[in-house]
């Protein structure tokens, strides 16, 4: 098994589609790291050599901000907003849709399960 940027990439897959198991890593990158360091698009990752590996890892560490790296930098960038108190903070604080989404109905996903209201019953 593949071990890249620290995870374990499946053995079976094509290199395009394993690579994008890489938190930081869809399928555009994937398909412009496998061009840079010389890997068809046709290959399985069981089928790469040591140096190949090597070579994709490289390449990824070079010139890309994956895992770790990028989840800090995210929730960096979300704890100075929430720290500046605009707008987009306040909303990241209180749990709700960030970028202009209606709450009255919808926003389950943001705000959790329905609670119920004591004496709403008619």
């Amino acid at each position: 098994m593949a071990r890249i940027a620290g995870v374990n990439i499946p053995t079976n897959k094509r290199v395009v589609i394993a690579l994008t198991y890489i938190h930081g890593i869809g399928p555009a990158k994937s398909v412009e790291i496998c061009e840079k360091v010389g890997v068809e698009d046709t290959r399985r990752v069981q089928d790469l050599s040591d140096a190949d590996i090597a070579n994709i890892r490289d390449a990824i560490s070079d010139s890309h901000l994956v895992e770790g790296d990028l989840r800090r930098q995210t929730s960096m960038n979300i704890k100075r907003l929430m720290d500046m108190g605009n707008y987009r903070g306040l909303r990241h604080r209180r749990g709700l849709p960030v970028r202009g989404q209606r709450t009255h109905t919808n926003a389950r996903t943001r705000k959790g399960p329905a609670k119920a209201i004591a004496g709403k019953k008619k």
